[in-house]
Formats: structure tokens, C-alpha cells, sequence
């Protein structure tokens, strides 16, 4: 869905490398990193993880939201709100 400006007309990049990170997905013109999470980011080691680099990524500029595969999955419209939103 975020494939070929679909989306408001944003363009989206996959895999895409930020200094020493590599986020999900982003969005340049917005600076917005969306990550999509399994359950192996449950851990209170991955959870510490993740708000480490979410707040290192923020302190530099950037805007993240972050998902769990089952609401990419289940509940794909709503994510798709939440994003546009966030423009």
C-alpha cells in the first residue's frame, strides 16, 4: 500500500538506512520511519532497544510510528489512517 506514491503521494522507501540504522519504511518528505514489529521486539531487551533508537531517531529530526504485524495485517485501513495523519 505504500508502494508507488499510493499513499497521499508520498513516496515510501523499504529497507531504508539512517546513519547506523536500517527502518522499515520511510518517508523523506515527512522524515517519518514507520517500523512494523513481530513479537520478537517483545523482550524487555528489544523493548529498551527500540526506545533507545526511537529516541535517538527522534532527537535527529525524525517522526515514528510503529505497528505490529498482526494490525498490518488485520487491520490494514486503520494503519493506513493513522498514517495519513501523521502528514
Amino acid at each position: 500500500m505504500l508502494r508507488s506514491k499510493k499513499l497521499e503521494g508520498r513516496k515510501f522507501r523499504r529497507q531504508h538506512s539512517i546513519e547506523n540504522y536500517v527502518v522499515d519504511f520511510y518517508c523523506a518528505s515527512e522524515k517519518l520511519i514507520i517500523e512494523v514489529d513481530g513479537s520478537i521486539h517483545d523482550s524487555s531487551e528489544a523493548i529498551a532497544n527500540d526506545n533507545l533508537r526511537d529516541e535517538t531517531l527522534r532527537n535527529w529530526g525524525f517522526n515514528i510510528l510503529r505497528f505490529r504485524n498482526e494490525e498490518v495485517f488485520n487491520q490494514m485501513q486503520t494503519v493506513l489512517q493513522k498514517i495519513k495523519a501523521s502528514f
